[in-house]
């Protein structure tokens, strides 16, 4: 992630794979219900999500999909991911770097990008529609103060603007806000 070095990532894990209380949180398990709800498919074949973490989110969704990979930059959040969803097939990689592999009909960008610069956000969002020009998208942005040097709202009308992807809000906020770019079908 070009916006954030790799050892601020390794040390937001240094003393739990759940440094946001993912797995306890009633914010964040309500969060994830509606990162769900907001899919507009029962059902995917391949499920990409950049930032998986500790594999929370990747919980809910690996329901939802046949296949699913998870890329993360820190290894104890990939090993915890793994121990969370044990089918999903997870990758270390440091944003915004080539992303692996996969005929992925669903990207999840949660709470990921804020995490990025300018210029990494739009190699992403360039890779993503480059690869996946026929995947649904969905960003989930916290809008509270992100502690990095982009916040939510931010970073989220950065990727709009480097994608020609037409993006609507399903949820507006007060904390954070669910956008969804459907493929054409």
């Amino acid at each position: 992630m070009s916006g954030v070095a790799p050892d601020h990532l390794a040390a937001l894990y240094a003393e739990s794979d759940d440094p946001w209380d993912f797995r306890q949180s009633p914010y964040e398990q309500e969060k994830f219900r509606a990162t769900c709800a907001a899919l507009p498919r029962p059902r995917y074949r391949s499920v990409l999500e950049l930032g998986c973490g500790n594999g929370e989110l990747a919980r809910h969704i690996a329901t939802r999909c046949e296949s699913y990979t998870g890329v993360d930059a820190v290894e104890t959040a990939l090993d915890a991911a793994r121990r969370a969803v044990p089918q999903g097939r997870f990758v270390r990689a440091y944003l915004p770097a080539p992303l692996p592999g996969g005929d992925h009909d669903l990207i999840l960008l949660s709470e990921i990008l804020y995490f990025l610069d300018a210029p990494g956000i739009r190699d992403l969002a360039e890779q993503i529609d480059r690869r996946w020009p026929e995947a649904d998208l969905i960003c989930v942005s916290w809008l509270g103060p992100s502690g990095n040097s982009l916040q939510g709202h931010e970073a989220l009308d950065l990727y709009r603007d480097a994608t020609p992807r037409a993006f609507r809000c399903l949820r507006p906020g007060p904390d954070y806000r669910i956008d969804i770019a459907e493929a054409a079908r």
